[in-house]
């Protein structure tokens, strides 16, 4: 199964190889087993294994085996690193700075990023987005989600705008936001490669 090259950022080989990549650099403390690395992206098993043989060999990646496991991490300790990581975490890591982000405020049920970064993410073409923009369902404190939007803001460089939503308008069909958000790409956070729900 071959995909296109991400229009968020074509010079990776497909948007496959963009999440396993944003996935590992991303999370530089996880190992993975290969069954689960092909789950979180949505792949086959055989598509992955042979993503990661090539990015072994371009020692981009690190393995090792644990009795019948082998598990996959990023390799932090080369020339690329740094480098690599930076533009990862600008076109594929909104959503995984977000979930990090997000994840200790209180009271949210669900978080999704709509407007431009999904449209790209989602491979619709278009220039890259200059902004994020992030859905919030529940009935956090307002204080705490803009503490955190501007935490991926300062890890981003630009500018993320969160929305709040309660449970009860993100369920009714007559508001103009809602059906705006809805009948655009939606990316939600935390999902395997933030599948549409």
């Amino acid at each position: 199964m071959r995909s296109e090259p991400p229009p968020l950022l074509p010079i990776f080989r497909s948007r496959h190889q963009a999440e396993l990549l944003a996935l590992l650099y991303l999370r530089p403390e996880q190992e993975f087993t290969l069954t689960d690395l092909a789950k979180r992206i949505g792949v086959p098993l055989t598509t992955l294994q042979r993503e990661v043989g090539r990015l072994l060999q371009a020692d981009l990646l690190a393995g090792r085996r644990v009795g019948r496991a082998h598990l996959i991490r990023a390799k932090t300790s080369g020339r690329y690193t740094r480098p690599l990581t930076e533009l990862l975490t600008l076109t594929f890591g909104p959503h995984t700075l977000v979930e990090q982000e997000f994840a200790a405020v209180r009271e949210v049920e669900a978080v999704g990023i709509f407007g431009s970064w999904a449209s790209r993410y989602r491979g619709e073409p278009g220039p890259p987005p200059n902004d994020i923009d992030i859905m919030v369902i529940g009935r956090p404190s307002r204080a705490d989600v803009y503490e955190a939007a501007d935490r991926v803001e300062r890890r981003l460089g630009v500018p993320v705008n969160p929305v709040i939503l309660p449970r009860e308008r993100w369920e009714e069909a007559a508001d103009p936001l809602v059906e705006q958000i809805r009948s655009s790409p939606l990316v939600w956070v935390g999902e395997p490669s933030g599948e549409s729900t």
